[in-house]
């Protein structure tokens, strides 16, 4: 093996090792330092949410980030447990959900909103087609959740579905250290 094959090689194996990182469940994303946030990010006019920016994380709340798209057989499933989340926390913890696709001929903003009220969406939902969140958060997939505290530092983060059970004692402690 040369040279350039040994090093294709172990840049293969990093970049397989950072990929399970970012998609195991259980554990925040190390590779994660928060640099990157706050973002502007562009929301849509759908229930719950107006046409304009939003700042992700919030400041000076709790902010539940999910990242889905609408093509994700998983993120379908996941809004049934968001709806319920956001039923129960209201107003004490801000929610945003943020799809990296482009909107353009084969999806539009009317297609995102359609979906949205199909899946009961009912809190500001984004627009990042550059998917400059999913970078800052290092989520390597979607469904992505990420908690934030009040001062915009990510306390917790999981990719794949999260359940209600998984959800509600991250939100409660971020929640009580505020």
């Amino acid at each position: 093996m040369n040279r350039r094959q040994l090093l294709t090689a172990l840049g293969g194996l990093g970049l397989t090792g950072g990929s399970v990182l970012a998609v195991r469940g259980d554990l925040p994303n190390p590779l994660n330092d928060g640099s990157g946030l706050p973002l502007r990010v562009e929301t849509i006019d759908a229930p719950g949410s107006t046409a304009g920016e939003v700042t992700v994380p919030a400041p000076g709340r709790p902010t539940l980030i999910d990242l889905f798209a609408t093509w994700c057989a998983p993120c379908k499933e996941q809004m049934n447990v968001l709806s319920t989340i956001h039923e129960e926390y209201g107003d004490r913890v801000r929610f945003v959900s943020v799809t990296n696709e482009r909107l353009g001929e084969t999806l539009t903003e009317r297609d995102v909103r359609a979906w949205w009220r199909r899946h009961h969406g009912a809190w500001t939902v984004g627009v990042d087609p550059d998917s400059d969140l999913m970078s800052a958060l290092g989520a390597g997939g979607i469904p992505y959740h990420a908690i934030a505290d009040e001062t915009g530092t990510i306390r917790w983060q999981k990719a794949g579905l999260s359940t209600a059970d998984t959800l509600r004692p991250e939100l409660d402690r971020v929640l009580d250290e505020s």
